[in-house]
Protein backbone atom coordinates (compact mmCIF):
# COMPACT_ATOMS: atom_id res chain seq x y z
CA UNK A 1 0.00 0.00 0.00
CA UNK A 2 1.18 3.37 -1.06
CA UNK A 3 1.12 6.11 1.57
CA UNK A 4 -0.63 8.91 1.05
CA UNK A 5 -2.20 10.33 4.08
CA UNK A 6 0.91 11.26 7.17
CA UNK A 7 0.45 12.54 10.18
CA UNK A 8 3.54 14.45 11.97
CA UNK A 9 3.40 14.49 15.94
CA UNK A 10 5.66 16.73 17.32
CA UNK A 11 6.24 19.71 19.79
CA UNK A 12 8.18 21.74 17.62
CA UNK A 13 6.61 23.97 14.94
CA UNK A 14 9.83 24.43 13.46
CA UNK A 15 10.43 20.89 12.65
CA UNK A 16 6.87 20.46 12.27
CA UNK A 17 7.11 23.04 9.11
CA UNK A 18 9.72 21.98 7.88
CA UNK A 19 8.92 18.17 7.79
CA UNK A 20 5.28 19.45 5.75
CA UNK A 21 7.22 21.32 2.99
CA UNK A 22 9.29 18.02 2.52
CA UNK A 23 6.23 15.82 2.46
CA UNK A 24 4.28 18.45 0.82
CA UNK A 25 6.35 18.94 -2.38
CA UNK A 26 6.60 15.31 -2.94
CA UNK A 27 3.35 14.81 -3.04
CA UNK A 28 1.61 13.94 0.65
CA UNK A 29 -0.87 15.02 2.32
CA UNK A 30 0.17 16.21 5.89
CA UNK A 31 -1.42 17.32 8.80
CA UNK A 32 -0.23 17.24 12.45
CA UNK A 33 -0.45 17.26 16.06
CA UNK A 34 1.68 18.96 18.89
CA UNK A 35 0.57 16.61 22.29
CA UNK A 36 -0.27 13.01 22.64
CA UNK A 37 -3.55 13.35 23.34
CA UNK A 38 -4.36 15.82 19.94
CA UNK A 39 -2.37 12.98 18.38
CA UNK A 40 -5.21 10.30 19.47
CA UNK A 41 -7.73 12.42 18.29
CA UNK A 42 -6.70 12.66 15.36
CA UNK A 43 -5.64 9.35 14.32
CA UNK A 44 -8.79 8.42 15.27
CA UNK A 45 -10.41 11.03 13.16
CA UNK A 46 -8.40 11.03 10.06
CA UNK A 47 -7.10 7.26 9.79
CA UNK A 48 -3.23 8.54 8.86
CA UNK A 49 -1.69 5.95 6.59
CA UNK A 50 1.87 6.84 8.41
CA UNK A 51 2.80 8.53 11.71
CA UNK A 52 6.12 10.45 11.85
CA UNK A 53 6.68 10.61 15.43
CA UNK A 54 8.71 12.89 18.04
CA UNK A 55 9.77 11.14 20.93
CA UNK A 56 10.64 14.54 23.09
CA UNK A 57 7.49 15.69 24.17
CA UNK A 58 5.21 17.23 27.15
CA UNK A 59 3.20 15.02 28.89
CA UNK A 60 3.38 11.38 27.03
CA UNK A 61 6.64 10.96 25.29
CA UNK A 62 7.22 9.45 21.61
CA UNK A 63 7.86 6.01 23.34
CA UNK A 64 4.84 5.84 25.53
CA UNK A 65 2.63 7.36 22.63
CA UNK A 66 4.18 4.70 20.03
CA UNK A 67 3.26 1.90 22.18
CA UNK A 68 0.04 2.94 22.78
CA UNK A 69 -1.11 3.07 19.10
CA UNK A 70 0.93 -0.67 18.63
CA UNK A 71 -0.92 -1.66 20.62
CA UNK A 72 -4.44 -0.61 19.98
CA UNK A 73 -6.14 -3.50 17.64
CA UNK A 74 -7.86 -0.65 15.34
CA UNK A 75 -4.29 1.07 14.82
CA UNK A 76 -1.55 -0.81 15.19
CA UNK A 77 -1.25 -1.45 11.24
CA UNK A 78 -0.37 2.11 11.22
CA UNK A 79 3.42 2.22 10.56
CA UNK A 80 5.20 5.02 12.96
CA UNK A 81 8.86 6.70 11.68
CA UNK A 82 10.17 8.18 15.09
CA UNK A 83 12.01 11.20 14.17
CA UNK A 84 14.16 12.47 17.07
CA UNK A 85 17.01 14.64 18.49
CA UNK A 86 17.66 11.30 20.46
CA UNK A 87 20.59 9.53 18.72
CA UNK A 88 21.88 6.79 20.75
CA UNK A 89 21.73 3.28 19.87
CA UNK A 90 19.78 2.07 22.59
CA UNK A 91 16.71 4.87 21.82
CA UNK A 92 16.71 3.68 18.48
CA UNK A 93 16.30 -0.01 19.77
CA UNK A 94 14.04 1.28 22.54
CA UNK A 95 11.59 2.80 19.87
CA UNK A 96 12.02 -0.09 17.86
CA UNK A 97 10.96 -2.67 20.69
CA UNK A 98 7.97 -0.27 21.43
CA UNK A 99 6.55 -0.82 17.66
CA UNK A 100 8.04 1.96 15.15
CA UNK A 101 9.20 0.83 12.07
CA UNK A 102 12.18 3.21 11.41
CA UNK A 103 14.08 5.24 13.21
CA UNK A 104 15.31 9.19 12.20
CA UNK A 105 17.66 11.52 13.92
CA UNK A 106 17.28 15.07 13.13
CA UNK A 107 17.94 17.52 11.76
CA UNK A 108 15.90 15.18 9.39
CA UNK A 109 17.71 14.83 5.71
CA UNK A 110 14.72 15.23 3.49
CA UNK A 111 16.35 11.88 0.72
CA UNK A 112 16.07 9.46 3.73
CA UNK A 113 12.99 10.86 4.90
CA UNK A 114 11.06 10.11 1.69
CA UNK A 115 13.27 7.48 1.16
CA UNK A 116 12.13 5.39 4.30
CA UNK A 117 8.77 6.40 3.42
CA UNK A 118 8.85 4.89 0.10
CA UNK A 119 10.13 1.72 1.95
CA UNK A 120 7.20 1.10 3.57
CA UNK A 121 4.88 1.17 0.46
Amino acid sequence: MAVHKILIIDDSKTETYFMTEILRKNGYAVSSADSADQAMDQIAAERPELILMDVVMPGRNGFQLTRSITRTPEYADIPIILCTSKCLETDRVWGLRQGARDYITKPVDAAELIAKIKALG
